[in-house]
């Protein structure tokens, strides 16, 4: 089977159940994003840091997982985020769903990375280590896509838009997780 078709010459895509829209459809743009986030969390999955959090004493208390594990599963429940905005407005179609629990153990995960970091009280920076920045890239493609699905209406909108903005919270302090050098805080200068 060959890779490319030619259907999608003429600026044309199918959603999931048939229908055919223009690739810069708002729809489209927004699944778009949610794939470019999971190969965002790809690179940060890919880098070296399976261990490098244990090093710092940063043990995961309530769950078996490692960050690479985590970042695996994210991308898992990114791709029924993908698929569910991808389908066609009002097709009955069977897809896996996004559910409270996975919002709940998002939720979870963050309280844990909360609990070893020191508390923030400035704006922070983005930078120190190359896998730190690339959380924050992840974190920034995470609420542009928040924002487009919002812009849209899917079935599964509501819960989508939760996971998302949840997610990028966990991009955030993973950001901080990871980052071995020390914090670049914003602090604004007076008078400006």
């Amino acid at each position: 089977m060959k890779i490319y078709t030619k259907k999608g010459d003429k600026g044309k895509t199918s959603l999931i159940g048939g229908k055919r829209v223009f690739k810069n459809d708002i729809q489209v743009d927004a699944y778009g994003t949610i794939d470019e986030l999971i190969a965002n969390i790809g690179l940060v999955r890919s880098s070296n840091i399976s261990y490098d959090y244990i090093r710092r004493g940063y043990k995961f208390n309530t769950t078996e997982y490692n960050i690479k594990k985590m970042l695996l599963e994210i991308q898992d429940k990114l791709m029924t985020c993908a698929a569910n905005v991808a389908k066609e407005k009002g097709k009955k179609i069977e897809l896996p769903s996004i559910k409270e629990e996975d919002i709940v153990l998002l939720e979870k995960w963050i309280d844990e990375m909360t609990d070893k970091l020191p508390k923030l009280k400035s704006f922070i920076l983005p930078g120190g280590t190359v896998v730190s920045s690339l959380c924050h890239v992840s974190r920034t493609i995470c609420r542009r896509a928040e924002r487009l699905v919002i812009g849209i209406s899917v079935d599964e909108n509501e819960l989508i838009v939760k996971y998302l903005n949840r997610l990028s919270d966990f991009l955030f302090m993973l950001a901080r997780l990871l980052n071995y050098e020390k914090e670049d805080l914003w602090i604004q200068k007076k008078g400006e």
